[in-house]
């Protein structure tokens, strides 16, 4: 299982010199062919943990795609080709302290921060009562509906700087949701209040096919920061060791009382937008072919081989583990009881006001005089 508390390796400040990024030039760290350009800020134990969720999650998404085909689960979005943005990002949180607020396609960062991969699988199957967000663990459901998360990751930080609490949150958003109301009105509100909030823009050139290019006129949506009073910055998307850093500097940022950041991270979607889409359609081989060559997973396991750190044997050894693993928590997922009609009122309120109640009793007592 991937747990939580396994590293803590989350240090207070990101060191001198790592260079800053700003919102029109990308921060590159890991150069595609495995040279780390500047002291990395990630130590290679933990390097080696990242690349092994980076590796899950691929696994995860070529999983879930055939169960989908199969029929045994319902629509999926791969995080495939975006691994190092929703990776890098996660692994600067500290899980104890922080929150996630997912949106559609951050599989290994709900991972990384404690939502056990049975329960994560249970919800796709359509097991609502396993699959419910574990107490303790700092992570809000999954939004599938285009930037609703972001007044609630807004609301969110408000509510941690009212209680003076020292955490932050860390919301996700395609560059599609940057285009809706919410996107502008969250980041206006978070702005004013000054909350502890990174908006972490995973721009993968298409909301679902629509490309970025006809979506804004901007020079980039990082500079979109600059209108709600906060820092916006870009980093290539590509490189674990970019965005780890980025995140870990916006979250100090939040953390000492100086507001939000906006991080556009620039990478791409190789695979499809969701097991409903057909990317052939509106996008060419040549253009996947030539993001292929800068494949995240590949640019960290160069990395490590330089290092002495990754070869053949070990490649083969961590396959393995993760497929035991996969392969354990379907069969725990699958084993799950299936949801009776009022599940739907179960895992909503803390203390269900009385018209729920009562709506309750009554579904109970129509599944029970009709003898299911």
């Amino acid at each position: 299982m991937v747990r939580a508390t396994k590293t803590r390796d989350v240090p207070s400040a990101v060191p001198s010199a790592v260079p800053s990024a700003d919102e029109l030039t990308p921060l590159r760290l890991l150069d595609v062919d495995g040279t780390a350009l500047g002291p990395p800020p990630m130590s290679e134990a933990l390097t080696l943990e990242a690349l092994r969720l980076m590796k899950l999650s691929r696994a995860l998404d070529a999983l879930a795609t055939k169960l989908q085909r199969l029929g045994r689960i319902g629509i999926y979005g791969p995080v495939h080709g975006q691994e190092a943005s929703v990776v890098g990002s996660a692994f600067a949180l500290d899980p104890a302290r922080d929150w996630i607020v997912p949106a559609t396609r951050e599989q290994p960062a709900m991972l990384r921060h404690g939502l056990p991969l049975d329960r994560m699988l249970a919800r796709y199957m359509g097991r609502i009562d396993h699959a419910r967000i574990p107490d303790g663990v700092n992570l809000l459901p999954r939004s599938e509906a285009i930037a609703a998360q972001l007044p609630h990751a807004a609301g969110l930080a408000w509510g941690l700087k009212l209680r003076r609490v020292r955490a932050a949150v860390l919301v996700y958003l395609g560059e599609g949701a940057s285009s809706e109301g919410d996107f502008h009105e969250s980041a206006n509100l978070a702005g004013v209040l000054g909350a502890p909030l990174v908006m972490f823009l995973q721009n993968n050139g298409y909301a679902i096919s629509t490309p970025a290019a006809t979506q804004s006129a901007a020079r980039s949506l990082a500079a979109r920061a600059l209108g709600y009073g906060f820092d916006g910055c870009r980093v290539d998307g590509n490189d674990l060791f970019a965005v780890y850093a980025a995140t870990r500097q916006a979250l100090q940022r939040a953390l000492d009382g100086h507001g939000p950041t906006l991080i556009e991270s620039l990478t791409y979607r190789i695979g499809f937008h969701n097991t409903t889409d057909n990317p052939k359609a509106y996008r060419d081989d040549a253009e996947v072919a030539q993001a292929v060559e800068r494949d995240p997973i590949g640019r960290v396991e160069r990395y490590l081989a330089r290092l002495g750190r990754w070869d053949d044997a070990q490649a083969e050894e961590m396959r393995e583990s993760i497929d035991r693993e996969l392969q354990t928590a379907l069969a725990t997922a699958a084993s799950a009881a299936p949801p009776t009609p009022e599940a739907v009122f179960e895992h909503v309120y803390a203390d269900p006001p009385d018209r729920i109640r009562r709506q309750r009793e009554e579904a109970v007592a129509l599944r029970r005089s009709a003898g299911a």
